[in-house]
């Protein structure tokens, strides 16, 4: 155990980081559960990844720029067929889903294949780089959060039907999973909602956020104190916070 690694100025922003993916997920999250969909979120991080890495593979200008679009694009085009298949075949969407990820994450695996740094970038896309998160992303991603809590709570997804239901997940997912990684956005969709199935209303938003944001500090403390991977750590913790919330729910 190493005290004097307790740097708060590294941790955070990191803190930061996870609280604003925590803002869009909790409530995404619920809705997932209720729509019996559990692995969209790692299908849709897998096929906004997949963007990312075929624009660097096709040797597109590099930059922020470019790397959000590419994102981007390829989420909304994974919302969109999503949308068409909810359509045409609902009853088997989850398995669908579940396919979409596996494509995604092999054809990711083919194009790195040839790439002498293809191991590290995909490391990155599954554990992120929460710890490096800097003050320009910071912001970034906070304007993605507020823009689509705004149309969360105006309803502005619900009006556009399945196709705004996906393509608000997308973007979310999207704007996350390039800092905290593929296993992180999952664990903050997905954890938290069912922590607090048993709270009804406002108050299970309430102690999805809560159980969340104990996750991530405590996941970043102990990363830090004992020198360990902080993806991998707050995944475990917020896995284990969650337990907890849910057994103490019964006695509440």
């Amino acid at each position: 155990m190493n005290a004097a690694a307790l740097d708060f100025t590294i941790l955070w922003p990191a803190f930061v980081a996870g609280l604003l993916v925590l803002a869009t997920h909790v409530p995404l999250g619920t809705q997932v559960l209720e729509r019996g969909i559990v692995f969209i979120d790692l299908a849709i991080a897998q096929i906004a990844g997949l963007g990312v890495i075929a624009a660097d593979a096709l040797g597109l200008p590099g930059g922020v720029v470019t790397v959000q679009v590419a994102a981007v694009f390829a989420a909304l085009s994974g919302a969109a067929l999503l949308t068409w298949t909810e359509r045409r075949a609902g009853e088997q969407q989850e398995a669908i889903i579940g396919v979409l990820f596996v494509l995604a994450a092999s054809a990711s695996l083919l194009l790195l294949a040839s790439n002498p740094h293809g191991g590290e970038h995909l490391k990155d896309l599954l554990v992120g780089q929460i710890l490096w998160v800097g003050t320009p992303q910071l912001l970034a991603l906070g304007i993605v959060t507020a823009l689509l809590l705004v149309a969360i709570a105006l309803g502005w997804t619900r009006r556009l039907g399945r196709f705004g239901f996906y393509a608000a997940f997308a973007v979310a997912v999207t704007a996350s999973v390039q800092l905290v990684g593929v296993y992180l956005v999952f664990t903050s969709l997905i954890v938290p909602a069912l922590a607090t199935l048993r709270w009804n209303g406002r108050y299970r938003i309430a102690a999805g956020y809560l159980v969340g944001a104990v996750g991530y500090a405590v996941g970043l403390a102990l990363s830090a104190l004992f020198d360990l991977p902080s993806g991998p750590t707050i995944v475990c913790v917020l896995a284990a916070v969650a337990l907890i919330a849910h057994r103490l729910r019964t006695f509440i």
